[in-house]
């Protein structure tokens, strides 16, 4: 045994010094402790016995779908540095609110606030009418804790067109509401919601709405719908909403 590892320490050696072995090392370490703050512990194991290819099965399967903290407002745009440096370009040259804009959503969902926050800003002063980049501010302003602010603008676009983006402008104005503290107006906009979507999202903050007024019985219908139409979404839809699924799951129990 001791000559067997003896033979095999100068293959060691070269492992350890290839810059290949602590590229793989430091990604599947990378991978690991995302699956460990994921809960993924099927993942956890994997990822233990077959280091590498489970990494890399990690990255495409579960990693890139995994929401953002500005999930939930699937804003459009591209995300990588090319599509940014065109729109800079653009910006330079032609000073276009539509550019603006999109560069914004880039920025939005790479959760970049700040930078966000000011391409729409830019947009507005050079279109201040645009329903989207209103709704879309006012989406950044409630992701930057500042709801107040962003409550005129989400008013302004859901009185407009109450089902703008789908109902993720509406969705934002009950957030906005329940941040500033008026349960009641939360109440009625995630019943507004409801009435047309079946957003997990939507479902389970109108459920803890109703926990806080001490209503669990209407808490728990909507928490019963969450989790009856989970099993038969399509599979990218599991993935985007399994945090709000899992939500429902715990407030179930709670509530017994």
């Amino acid at each position: 045994m001791l000559a067997v590892a003896i033979s095999d320490l100068p293959y060691i050696r070269y492992w350890i010094s290839s810059p290949y072995f602590w590229a793989i090392t430091v990604f599947q370490i990378w991978m690991l402790v995302d699956a460990v703050r994921k809960r993924e512990w099927m993942w956890v194991v994997f990822l233990l016995l077959f280091p590498g290819f489970a990494g890399f099965w990690y990255l495409f399967y579960v990693y890139r779908d995994s929401p953002s903290a500005t999930r939930g407002f699937e804003l459009p745009g591209a995300h990588d540095r090319r599509r940014i440096k065109e729109l800079q370009a653009q910006i330079h040259h032609l000073d276009k609110p539509h550019h603006y804009f999109q560069l914004g959503d880039i920025y939005f969902q790479q959760s970049k606030l700040d930078q966000a926050e000011a391409c729409y800003r830019s947009a507005l002063e050079r279109d201040s009418q645009d329903i989207d980049t209103r709704a879309h501010l006012g989406q950044c302003l409630l992701r930057l804790k500042r709801p107040a602010e962003a409550r005129p603008l989400l008013e302004g676009v859901c009185a407009e067109n109450p089902k703008h983006d789908y109902g993720y402008s509406l969705m934002a104005l009950a957030e906005t509401l329940s941040a500033l503290g008026e349960t009641d107006s939360a109440i009625a906009v995630w019943k507004r919601v409801t009435e047309n979507h079946s957003y997990p999202r939507a479902r389970v903050q109108l459920a803890e709405l109703y926990l806080a007024k001490k209503q669990p019985e209407l808490a728990r219908t909507e928490l019963r719908e969450v989790l009856a139409d989970a099993p038969h979404a399509p599979a990218f839809q599991r993935k985007r909403e399994k945090v709000w699924v899992r939500r429902a799951a715990k407030l179930s129990r709670q509530i017994g």
